[in-house]
């Protein structure tokens, strides 16, 4: 196989797994929302769901057209099995807050990164997805900061879902900026910095795991 063809691999991998935790949120926010603490917290859970599942679509999409598929697309029916365990495994409001704010902050840096490198068809791609994720992640931000200031055991089982899907995503992010494909053929900048940054962003949540995350 070329290089050329191992750089179109590897992207498309890449959007795949990230399609694949979008397709699995939206369903649990779907699930877990409706439950949500209040009227309005399930709401926006639903609305989210629905974002999310768009992505998820957008994202599936856009891996036919680069593997060359013509006409119309095949039925999303679930995910390629590429979602984080953390993500599969979220079963209720605070392990949905912890991995919603982090997953897609995480996602979010990758997309940055691919739309800083340049590729017209990247970016005509994401932008609008990189624009409603935001919303996403704001909305989970103000969540989170609920929950850690939360009464009794609440704080304590938010920290501990925060970190086990920070480590996840990390190791997720440590391996795809040392992806000399994903460089060579241009999706991602050269020495492209996904956990420093990932930790600088984190550090707005003051986790002292995330500090000490190797």
């Amino acid at each position: 196989m070329s290089e050329m063809q191992l750089g179109v691999r590897s992207f498309i991998e890449l959007l795949e797994t990230i399609a694949d935790n979008k397709y699995v949120l939206g369903d649990r926010l779907v699930e877990i929302g409706v439950s949500g603490p209040n009227l309005e917290a399930t709401l926006a859970a639903v609305a989210m769901a629905q974002g999310e599942l768009g992505h998820a679509r957008l994202l599936y999409n856009w891996c036919f057209d680069l593997r060359g598929v013509k006409g119309k697309k095949s039925e999303i029916r679930g995910q390629t099995g590429k979602a984080f365990r953390g993500v599969v495994n979220v079963h209720n409001w605070i392990s949905l807050i912890a991995t919603l704010y982090t997953v897609n902050t995480a996602i979010n840096i990758v997309l940055q990164s691919a739309l800083e490198s340049g590729r017209s068809k990247v970016a005509s791609r994401i932008q609008k997805l990189i624009r409603e994720q935001q919303d996403h992640i704001i909305y989970a931000k103000n969540w989170a900061e609920q929950l850690r200031h939360d009464q009794g055991a609440v704080p304590h089982r938010f920290r501990e879902s925060l970190n086990g899907i920070i480590d996840e995503a990390y190791a997720w992010l440590a391996k795809i900026e040392t992806n000399e494909e994903l460089q060579s053929e241009g999706y991602l900048p050269k020495n492209v910095k996904l956990t420093e940054k990932f930790r600088e962003q984190l550090k707005e949540l003051n986790t002292e795991h995330l500090v000490h995350t190797k």
